[in-house]
């Protein structure tokens, strides 16, 4: 299943900018991040209708993953 574009951009600004507070990242380093992040790849290549997870989730996901870094 594919996500509706524009409603794919809104659910990303979401993330970013929740994932921004949960950090305390600026919104550009956030942003940075998650257009290099597996969590947008996986998200954007559709895998597992993960963009129907909620955004709690997916900026939990984020947090996870840049904590690895």
């Amino acid at each position: 299943m594919t996500a509706n574009p524009i409603l794919l951009q809104k659910k990303y600004a979401r993330i970013i900018e929740h994932f921004s507070e949960k950090e305390n990242l600026s919104l550009d380093e956030a942003l940075r991040f998650f257009y290099h992040s597996t969590v947008y790849r996986l998200i954007s290549e559709g895998v597992s209708d993960l963009h129907c997870m909620s955004d709690e989730y997916l900026v939990e996901e984020l947090a996870f993953e840049y904590r690895r870094t």
